[in-house]
């Protein structure tokens, strides 16, 4: 990066070959006498610029947009404190918590020593947003109660500051950040929702939270899913617990991208030894995210085998997450992924449909948003992929609530996410089920509606039974005409006996996910 030039702003005589530190000292030396401000300073102005620059490169482009962008000031520089100003109390909030070590690091580059940053907040005085908003206010701004197409309005300053906190609230949802992992002390098992696609691994990562390392049931423990299910909400729940029980415990939680840059900057700067010390004998709980991103990475993987040998056989408790399971990640190498396995191996599905709405009207609690159950339906219907999804759905809605003080109706819902009408989600039918059911045991469709009592043949008609009355409202009767002409007897026994086994076999629990979600 190129010298910042001091020399054009700075009213001290300074030679105009001076490099950046001598330039610095220099400013240091004329803030002895006094303190540069905003209102009359170019000096502060340059150093703002910069500053901006430098995180403008550091930073992911959309955390840099979102919290400093158009949002962010240099009010005035002290002796030993820079004084920077945020347009929103949320922004200020999410720097101090997320990038104020970034910041730190800019202007400690930029002035040549440390300084302590200290954030206040000034709203903005006009009513034009900043561009982090825009997105979210082309979807909003030709709405009206009853057609988002046709009507228009004006924002206040406290609607302004209202949807700048709720867009960032959706980016941090739907644009994770894999680098610098801080425990989240928000996400607990508490507040994670539970249900047939996550249960067993809610209960396992909640028994390593009670009882980590070699005195617990599962010193090593593997959770993969598709993105945004819940197992990154478990990573930190895990934390949390552990920290709860054992507030000395040493955690280290970071992505596989971290401790890879980690170990070649250890390389790179001859202090391999600190690096292992770090992993080997001051860690006892070792957590990395995403641990599939080590894939191709030969140095990376033999440095991890270490450390994980080491760990395992001090006892310490060792915890990965992937979108994968061990056996799918391709480009690792045979004794890694052997290690990786030698724990619990635990998989997360994609919520079912009551999973769903009771994520919904948790989340929607916690943002204080009021839905009714038509709303919450719908959107549990039309949003399968991902709990991510689900939330960011929720915080669209309440984008449009608190700045139209409008009530959120299913109409105005579908028009806003783009759900679709009702025709375009085909419901579930005794038919669909039974097929799906049958497909997946691999038993003949026609057997299943026999009178055939065979095992495999009679296991699987049970299930069909207990998803279509699960599913469906239909009577008993009703099912037992189309499964060979059963009485409604026969139908109760079916559906019971299957729910009393979903309490106890984990197998079972996943088979019904899977038939469920094959018919989304």
């Amino acid at each position: 990066m190129t010298e910042f030039p001091f020399h054009h702003f700075l009213k001290a005589d300074v030679p105009q070959n001076a490099t950046s530190k001598e330039i610095a000292k220099n400013t240091l030396n004329t803030l002895n006498h006094g303190e540069i401000e905003h209102d009359d300073s170019d000096e502060i102005q340059a150093i703002e610029s910069e500053i901006l620059n430098q995180l403008k490169q550091s930073l992911p482009s959309n955390g840099f947009q979102t919290y400093f962008e158009c949002t962010f000031n240099v009010l005035k520089l002290k002796e030993n404190a820079i004084i920077c100003s945020v347009t929103t109390p949320f922004i200020k909030n999410m720097i101090e918590r997320k990038y104020l070590e970034k910041l730190e690091e800019a202007v400690t580059s930029l002035l040549g020593q440390s300084y302590q940053v200290q954030i206040e907040v000034i709203e903005q005085k006009n009513n034009s947003l900043s561009s982090n908003n825009s997105n979210l206010l082309n979807s909003l701004k030709n709405a009206n109660p009853k057609n988002a197409r046709e009507a228009s309005f004006t924002l206040q300053n406290s609607r302004e500051d209202k949807l700048s906190q709720i867009e960032s609230q959706y980016i941090e949802h739907v644009q994770s950040d894999s680098t610098g992992i801080l425990i989240d002390r928000t996400k607990s098992f508490s507040n994670f929702i539970v249900g047939p696609s996550n249960n067993l691994a809610y209960a396992t990562a909640k028994a390593v939270g009670e009882n980590p390392g070699k005195s617990g049931k599962y010193p090593s423990l593997y959770l993969f899913s598709d993105s945004g299910l819940g197992k990154t909400h478990l990573l930190h729940a895990i934390a949390n617990a552990v920290l709860e029980h054992s507030p000395s415990s040493r955690i280290n939680l970071l992505s596989a991208r971290d401790f890879m840059r980690e170990m070649v900057s250890a390389y790179q700067q001859k202090n391999v030894e600190e690096f292992r010390k770090k992993y080997t004998e001051k860690t006892d709980v070792l957590m990395i995210d995403d641990i599939h991103e080590l894939k191709d990475k030969e140095g990376t993987q033999n440095e991890f085998f270490h450390v994980f040998n080491e760990l395992h056989n001090k006892g310490k408790q060792l915890i990965f997450t992937s979108d994968k399971s061990p056996k799918e990640i391709t480009g690792i190498e045979e004794r890694v992924m052997t290690r990786l396995q030698w724990g619990l191996v635990l998989d997360i599905q994609r919520p079912d449909l009551e999973t769903r709405i009771a994520i919904l009207r948790a989340k929607a609690t916690e943002l204080d948003l009021f839905l009714h159950d038509d709303v919450i339906n719908v959107m549990a219907n039309s949003i399968k992929s991902s709990i991510r999804e689900l939330e960011g759905a929720l915080i669209k809605l309440q984008a449009y609530s608190e700045v139209m003080n409008q009530e959120i109706d299913v109409e105005l819902a579908r028009e806003l996410l783009t759900l679709g009408g009702v025709n375009e989600s085909i419901a579930p039918t005794i038919d669909s089920i039974a097929r799906a059911t049958s497909a997946y045991y691999k038993v003949s469709f026609a057997d299943l509606k026999s009178k055939s009592r065979a095992k495999e043949t009679a296991h699987a008609r049970h299930v069909a039974m207990y998803l279509a009355r699960k599913l469906m409202k239909v009577t008993q009767e009703e099912i037992g005409k189309f499964f060979g002409g059963r009485d409604h007897s026969s139908v109760i026994h079916a559906v019971s006996k299957i729910e009393l086994l979903t309490k106890s076999d984990a197998s079972l629990s996943k088979d019904l996910l899977q038939i469920e979600n094959s018919m989304n």
